[in-house]
C-alpha cells in the first residue's frame, strides 16, 4: 500500500506525543518551565503543520519536496524534541535521580563501571574506536532509513514507524525521571553537585590519550551543543540502534552482521565513554524487547483497516 494521503501509525503516534507533552507542560509547568507559553504555543503549531504537511502531500503527491518531507519529518523531529526533555524533566521532580543510580551500581557490581571501564583501557586505540561506535548511532538512524526510503516507502514507513514510536517513549520517560548519568562525577561538567558521601576519594579525570583522538571531540563537541541533562535512563542510544538493527536483519540482510556488530559496540560506548550507567544500558535493552513487538503490531493494526479502504476503494 502507497502511505500517501492520508494519516497513518507514524502520524497519530507523532501528534499524540506532541499533543500529550504540550498538555504536560500546560497543566504541570508551575515554576520549573517559565517559557511554558511559549512551548504550549509551539506544540499547537506543531500538531497543525504535521495536519498541514499531511494535507498538502495528498493534494500535490509529485512534489519531491512534499514527498520527502511527508517522510522524514518524524527523524527531523527527533532533535528538537530530545533537547526539549532537558527544560521539561523538573515539572514533577526537583534535582536529578543520579545518587540513587550510583548506589545501585554500586550494589551490583561493587565499583561504578562508567569510571573503571575507561580507566581499564585508556589506550586511543580502544577509546576511539568506542567513541567511533557510538557516533555510529548518528549513521545508523540515517543510514537504515536512508537505504529503506530508496528500496521501499512501505519499509520505510514501517521503519520510521517503530523506530519513532520507540524515542518517544524514552523521551516521554526522561521528563518524568531525569537521570544526567556518569558526566555528573565530573564538576564544571554539569552544574548539579552529588551528595559528600558519593562523591569519589579521587576527582576522576579523562585520560589525555583518551582526549586526543579526534571522535573524542566530536562527541564533546556534539554534547555541548545538543545534549539534554537528565536524558540517561533508559539508553537512547541503546534502545534505538538495537531498534535499527532489527530492521537490517529484517530488509537489509546483506548488513546485518556488520550492524549488529557496530551495535554490539555502541552498547559497550556506552559505559566506556561515560554517557551512561551499566543500568541505563540493561534498561535500553529492555525498553527495545518490550516497545520494538509493540511498535510492530500497533503499525501493523493501523495499517490494515487503511489497507481495507483502499482495497474496496479501488473497486
Amino acid at each position: 500500500m502507497k502511505e500517501t494521503g492520508q494519516y497513518t501509525f507514524i502520524d497519530y503516534v507523532t501528534q499524540g506525543y506532541v499533543a500529550l507533552v504540550g498538555a504536560l507542560v500546560l497543566f504541570g509547568h508551575g515554576v520549573a518551565v517559565p517559557s511554558w507559553p511559549l512551548l504550549v504555543a509551539g506544540h499547537v503549531a506543531a500538531i497543525g503543520l504535521i495536519h498541514a504537511l499531511i494535507r498538502l502531500q495528498a493534494a500535490h503527491p509529485g512534489s519531491g519536496v512534499l514527498d520527502i518531507l511527508r517522510h522524514f519529518y518524524p527523524l527531523l523531529l527527533f532533535t528538537p524534541f530530545y533537547c526539549e526533555t532537558g527544560a521539561l524533566n523538573h515539572m514533577f521532580f526537583s534535582g536529578f535521580l543520579d545518587p540513587s543510580f550510583i548506589r545501585l551500581e554500586a550494589r551490583i557490581f561493587g565499583f561504578q563501571p562508567s569510571l573503571a571501564f575507561m580507566d581499564w583501557l585508556p589506550y586511543p586505540a580502544v577509546s576511539e574506536l568506542f567513541y567511533a561506535a557510538y557516533f555510529s548511532y548518528y549513521l545508523m538512524i540515517a543510514g537504515v532509513g536512508l537505504a529503506l526510503f530508496f528500496r521501499s516507502r512501505e519499509e520505510f514507513f514501517h521503519y520510521v514507524s517503530v523506530i519513532s514510536f520507540v524515542t518517544y517513549v524514552c523521551f516521554l520517560t526522561y521528563i518524568f525521571l531525569p537521570v544526567i548519568g556518569p558526566r555528573i562525577f565530573f564538576r564544571g561538567i554539569t552544574d548539579y553537585s552529588l551528595p559528600a558521601d558519593l562523591q569519589p576519594a579521587v576527582a576522576p579525570v579523562f585520560p589525555e590519550a583518551v582526549q586526543a583522538g579526534p571522535f573524542y571531540h566530536l562527541m564533546a563537541w556534539i554534547y555541548r551543543s545538543l545534549e539534554a541533562p537528565g536524558a540517561a535512563f533508559p539508553s537512547s542510544h541503546v534502545a534505538i540502534a538495537i531498534c535499527t538493527v532489527c530492521f537490517s536483519f529484517l530488509y537489509l540482510r546483506r548488513v546485518r552482521w556488520l550492524h549488529l556488530a557496530g551495535v554490539i559496540l555502541v552498547c559497550g560506548a556506552t559505559v566506556y565513554c561515560r554517557y551512561h550507567y551499566a543500568v541505563d544500558v540493561a534498561a535500553g535493552a529492555l525498553t527495545a524487547a518490550v516497545l520494538i513487538p509493540a511498535g510492530n503490531w500497533l503499525y501493523f493494526k493501523f495499517r490494515k483497516p487503511a489497507a481495507q479502504a483502499s482495497r474496496s476503494y479501488s473497486r
